[in-house]
């Protein structure tokens, strides 16, 4: 009776296994099927998404056959606890073991967003909530002045301001950092913050990637002289405290009026930087070119001139003045002509 029992138990146990063995070789025949869809597919997996949510979309898509197999076989593995989300493109024909890998590989669809250099950390970050593929988590006022790389950064569907922020931060503490390492001797810097607000101004002076370092070196020049910087950039964002453009000439009362910023009223650096720096102007403010002039003046050419005494700089300065009178006369005559026109 006991060994009847148990023969009938052990073919009982036989049967199932082979019936589990058959079903886990079906299920793995179906994992392995080529998909039905016959173009590229873009399917998001959602922050916080779990898999029966995943699974469900992906079946409703047509993306998978089988949401039931489908989790069966990711809670096998293990990838029920590795979706990454973002935004994937699926290839036509992805067999459903092809998509699990994917949504679980966080190889996810890049974006770029691109900050540009010279925006204030006010500028970075409205610039940044107007990316529809971030999610807005920004609730803390703007990161410290001159503390984010400008960049073109690669971001996917779903990455937070925050999370770009933190990576951006990081970026410039290693561009000052590696810079401050290999800066010129001698010069009158005593910290990477201040060199961070050199470079700040460096870069609102001029977008001409070969006068950096002459641009640098007048500053550096006035520094060491014990002279006032004098730059109209500083001005402005005493003005607007970098949240925004001033968007007109600066005023000769403003000139005048001492702010933190205002290097016309105050000795040497402002207290912080006024934009963003890009790495460029970090290692011109470290690195300056090796000259002897003290003043500069727009040219007319989108670059500047450079002089040695006031009175170079003064015939520099009569010269652009011709320059703007110039162009006004020019553009008066264009509005002329367009009235008449329209006449």
């Amino acid at each position: 009776m006991v060994r009847h029992f148990v023969s009938n138990a052990l073919t009982l146990l036989i049967v199932a296994m082979t019936l589990v063995g058959g079903v886990i070789a079906w299920g793995g025949t179906q994992m392995d099927k080529p998909g039905g869809f016959t173009e590229d597919v873009v399917f998001e997996v959602k922050a916080g998404d779990r898999l029966q949510a995943v699974s469900e979309r992906l079946e409703e898509k047509g993306l998978i056959t089988n949401g039931t197999i489908f989790r069966i076989a990711a809670r096998y593995k293990g990838d029920d606890q590795r979706l990454k989300f973002g935004e994937y493109k699926i290839p036509a024909y992805s067999s459903m073991e092809d998509v699990l890998a994917l949504v679980t590989s966080g190889r996810a669809l890049a974006y770029q967003v691109t900050i540009p250099e010279g925006l204030t950390s006010f500028q970075v970050i409205a610039r940044l909530k107007e990316e529809p593929l971030l999610v807005d988590d920004w609730t803390v006022i703007e990161p410290p002045e001159g503390s984010l790389a400008p960049n073109t950064y690669s971001i996917s569907k779903g990455d937070t301001i925050s999370s770009l922020v933190r990576r951006m931060t990081l970026a410039q503490h290693k561009i000052i950092t590696e810079a401050w390492e290999l800066r010129a001797d001698g010069l009158p810097l005593e910290t990477p913050d201040d060199a961070l607000t050199l470079a700040s101004i460096i870069e609102k002076e001029t977008g001409v990637n070969s006068e950096r370092e002459l641009v640098s070196s007048v500053f550096i020049n006035r520094l060491n002289r014990g002279m006032k910087l004098q730059t109209d950039p500083t001005v402005i964002y005493g003005v607007t405290k970098g949240k925004g453009d001033l968007g007109r000439g600066l005023r000769q009362s403003e000139l005048r009026t001492k702010t933190d910023w205002n290097t016309y009223v105050i000795e040497g650096l402002p207290p912080t930087p006024i934009a963003n720096p890009g790495k460029a102007a970090i290692e011109a403010a470290l690195n300056p070119a090796s000259t002897d002039f003290i003043f500069f003046v727009a040219d007319g050419s989108g670059g500047h001139a450079f002089a040695v005494t006031i009175g170079e700089h003064n015939k520099n300065v009569r010269e652009w003045r011709k320059i703007e009178a110039k162009r006004r006369a020019e553009e008066a005559a264009r509005q002329a002509e367009e009235a008449s026109n329209g006449d």
